[in-house]
């Protein structure tokens, strides 16, 4: 466990000193678009976040090549070396879009290619666990078309729900801790070699999302884009792909261990869990397809109708909305992983329906802001505060100090900080000017 928290640590500590230089990269490159009709801000903001994001996989992979225990999953798998190889492709990708925005279609064949990559270097799904039926075994077709297909599914949910500062990050981040816990319990507890590379991915992808979270939270100061959401997803999925297809549901639920692990991993789980991981952007994936094809629009075209503007729309503001779609994913994912552990417990099913209830809840109060505990004041967002405890010191300036023009509303372009590149400049411009005098 210490060599993961390790590998998690520097991967995150990686991610989060270079996004500050990615950033400034992105602006000098011109990779921060214009504000579009489907986009939330309301400020120009720069991308290519994905290129921290990668160098923080390449650093964890190349720590935990060096570690003592881990070294041995690059010695018994070539699984790393494939994520590698496949990220490298789809992170290529992903910047080209975020500079050049190129096309819907030339994306999906970089995605299948990324995916091809990874199938001819041995990560692929080999079988399959169908409750009630058994272990089905693939052919070589059958297993590269199922895990292509898995790729892309994942890598476009994750890039669909990328609409929110903070939320595709954070939500990946919990499905990846999520998954660490079932992949670690299975190869830890009982010593199946087998889900070491998908324990050690999930890791990885906790160190990527939980790097880049300080500077994507709300107001973001980057944007992760194409080059980071693609990525992400191509990661968990090299997960999924790993403990679905790659451990052998006989060493699970057969021999000795049968009676020890078929009470405590119900047999269904190994195919179910990859599937949970992912399930709200999965959900939001196939709504987009449908509502897009029913209006008789590409599935490729762009809208506002995913499940984070429907909360937008009535009436939660944008850190909440972030939040309930991170307790809808923490739920799902979790609630798996307790119900893998003890299937026959009814607490765990009372408190996932009680949580469900919880979340319904929230769904239906939009106009409620939480206020914290006057002892707390200071440690929260003044927005979360009681009335009458932060007051601002008034400062009254001279005539000759005064600024002319209108005061900014909070939210438009100009008041997030580092992100206000062009009223920044002018100010500085105009300063300059003065000076000249």
């Amino acid at each position: 466990m210490r060599e993961y928290l390790l590998t998690l640590c520097v991967t995150a500590a990686v991610t989060y000193l270079l996004t500050g230089p990615v950033r400034k990269f992105a602006i000098v490159a011109g990779a921060m678009p214009e504000i579009r009709a489907r986009d939330v801000h309301r400020e120009p903001t720069p991308r290519l976040g994905g290129i921290a994001m990668f160098f923080g996989l390449c650093a964890g992979l190349l720590v935990a090549d060096h570690l003592t225990n881990l070294s041995e999953v690059f010695k018994n798998s070539n699984e790393p070396r494939a994520l590698l190889s496949g990220a490298a492709v789809i992170w290529l990708i992903g910047v080209l879009d975020d500079k050049f925005e190129i096309d819907a279609l030339i994306k999906l064949g970089g995605q299948m290619i990324a995916a091809g990559v990874m199938v001819m270097q041995g990560l692929t799904i080999l079988w399959l666990p169908i409750p009630k039926v058994g272990t089905v075994a693939l052919t070589q077709w059958q297993g590269t078309l199922l895990t292509v297909a898995l790729v892309v599914i994942t890598i476009n949910a994750v890039n669909f729900v990328d609409g929110l500062d903070g939320l595709a990050a954070g939500m990946v981040c919990i499905a990846a801790a999520a998954f660490f816990m079932y992949t670690y319990r299975i190869w830890y507890s009982y010593g199946i070699e087998a889900a070491a590379p998908a324990t050690l991915f999930s890791a990885i992808l906790m160190g990527m999302c939980l790097g880049f979270l300080p500077h994507n939270m709300h107001p973001a100061r980057i944007f992760m884009g194409d080059s980071g959401s693609m990525l992400i997803g191509l990661v968990l999925a090299a997960g999924a792909i790993s403990v679905t297809g790659q451990v052998d549901p006989d060493n699970l639920f057969g021999g000795s261990e049968r009676s020890t692990v078929h009470a405590m991993v119900p047999i269904y789980i190994p195919l179910l869990m990859p599937l949970t991981i992912i399930a709200v952007p999965a959900a939001d994936l196939v709504l987009a397809i449908v509502r897009r094809t029913w209006r008789g629009q590409s599935p490729f075209a762009a809208d506002r109708g995913h499940l984070h503007h429907r909360l937008l729309e009535i009436g939660h503001s944008h850190s909440r909305a972030v939040l309930i779609m991170y307790f809808w994913s923490a739920l799902i994912a979790f609630g798996a992983l307790a119900y893998s552990v003890n299937s026959a417990s009814m607490w765990i099913v009372l408190g996932i329906v009680f949580l469900s209830a919880i979340g319904l809840l929230l769904l239906l109060l939009p106009r409620f802001t939480p206020r914290a505990p006057r002892w707390a004041e200071h440690l929260v967002p003044p927005r979360y505060r009681r009335r009458g405890t932060a007051v601002e010191p008034v400062v009254v300036l001279a005539e000759e100090d005064r600024d002319p023009r209108p005061p900014v509303v909070a939210g438009v372009s100009g008041v997030n900080g580092a992100t206000a590149v062009g009223p920044r400049g002018r100010l500085l411009n105009g300063r300059k000017a003065e000076s000249s005098r």
